[in-house]
């Protein structure tokens, strides 16, 4: 429906002043931080995405997603009996097979994420980035994170680039697909929202900021321009798409704002691991020195957690 981009425009003052405004709202604290901090790490997406990635570091990650937090942690704040783990573990396509295999003799049930289909640039031809996602279910991947061509938006190529979303879509099967924009690289606010509508209309059951990999990756403006498509986007189809900021979000208060806006802007039904997950390879350590912080009154040692 080109009809519903055709005239979009986005105040970029207005939106960057209300992005300002959500770096000053006051953070929650004591047993609501905690509470905010772990309903964050079931909506981790656990990454590594390494040249110099082994079988070994997937596995210490895999663990580390099933055991996010320290098990005397969460018994002090009640919480070790709800089973609380990350909400995927994202690697290569190469890395799926030790990312499922570890997972499973974990006896645990997180998703395996993938990325593919040319991640991080995109420049590669589609046939090449529809084998490599079918490659990726193949090897057990229940999730694709995909990324788009920026220069079909940058030229203005939409249905182009509604087609190459909707082949990859049919391409992951049963798999949920995670569309990745790379924002820092789409020239405007306003293609972004563009892109995101798109993508939303070609099936992706998620729409990501970043691939991690760029200069400028998740920002609240961008953040605010993307959930607005989301929710215009529900309220034409009834349909919920989820939403996932990725890259630069390294600390426990910024994924609390992450929270906090998502509620604000979607709605808590929004706040759950099936519409809403942070793309995030050291945010796990920031959250779990809060919250050890928070139960202990002191700091972590470098000893007493365990590596992400």
């Amino acid at each position: 429906e080109l009809g519903w981009i055709s005239k979009v425009y986005v105040n970029r003052p207005a939106v960057v002043r209300h992005a300002e405004r959500i770096k000053k709202w006051r953070t929650v604290k004591g047993n609501w931080k905690a509470a905010w901090l772990l309903k964050a790490v079931t909506c981790i997406d656990l990454t590594t995405l390494s040249g110099d990635d082994t079988p070994s570091n997937v596995h210490r990650l895999c663990f580390k997603a099933k055991h996010p937090i320290r098990e005397d942690l969460l018994k002090a704040l009640d919480m070790h009996d709800k089973g609380i783990t990350v909400g995927a573990v994202c690697v290569y396509p190469t890395r799926v097979t030790d990312a499922v295999n570890a997972l499973k003799a974990a006896g645990c049930n997180i998703p395996v994420a993938s990325v593919a289909a040319g991640f991080p640039s995109g420049q590669t031809p589609l046939e090449t980035k529809l084998a490599e996602i079918k490659l990726a279910v193949e090897y057990g991947a229940r999730e694709i994170d995909i990324v788009i061509s920026r220069s079909l938006v940058l030229t203005g190529q939409w249905e182009g680039l509604y087609e190459e979303i909707r082949r990859c879509r049919e391409a992951c099967g049963e798999a949920h697909m995670k569309t990745i924009l790379a924002t820092g690289e789409l020239g405007s606010l306003a293609n972004v929202y563009k892109a995101s509508m798109i993508a939303m209309m070609a099936g992706s059951d998620f729409i990501k900021t970043s691939t991690g990999k760029e200069v400028e990756n998740a920002t609240f403006p961008v953040g605010v321009v993307m959930m607005r498509a989301i929710r215009e986007f529900y309220w034409q189809t009834g349909i919920k798409v989820g939403f996932k900021p990725a890259g630069g979000i390294r600390t426990a208060d910024e994924a609390i704002t992450w929270l906090m806006l998502v509620k604000e802007e979607l709605g808590v039904e929004w706040l759950t691991p099936e519409l809403f997950r942070l793309g995030a390879s050291s945010l796990l350590e920031n959250i779990e020195k809060q919250i050890f912080y928070h139960v202990t009154g002191s700091y972590a040692l470098q000893h007493d957690l365990a590596m992400a």
